[in-house]
């Protein structure tokens, strides 16, 4: 299993402080063991099955296909959820 980050998501781990990307990247590479964690949430209103999970007030959105895990954002909670903005 591979993971696959989208141009969004590399430019905010790059904009952020090291601490905070170094415990995103943990997260990220946890799920590789296991894709569908316990904490794992479906994110409603979407047609495709996208997932979310929570690092500390951040957010991570990712769905799973074929063996990758394909993150499409990673952002704070309350920008992320501010989608019709």
């Amino acid at each position: 299993m591979n993971i696959e980050l989208s141009k969004d998501s590399k430019k905010f781990l790059k904009s952020q402080n090291f601490k905070i990307s170094k415990r995103i990247i943990l997260r990220l590479e946890k799920l590789l063991e296991n894709p569908f964690p316990t904490d794992m949430k479906r994110v409603v209103n979407v047609k495709d099955k996208w997932f979310r999970i929570r690092v500390g007030d951040y957010r991570i959105e990712y769905a799973v296909k074929a063996g990758t895990i394909f993150v499409f954002n990673i952002n704070k909670r309350s920008r992320i959820y501010d989608r019709n903005k």
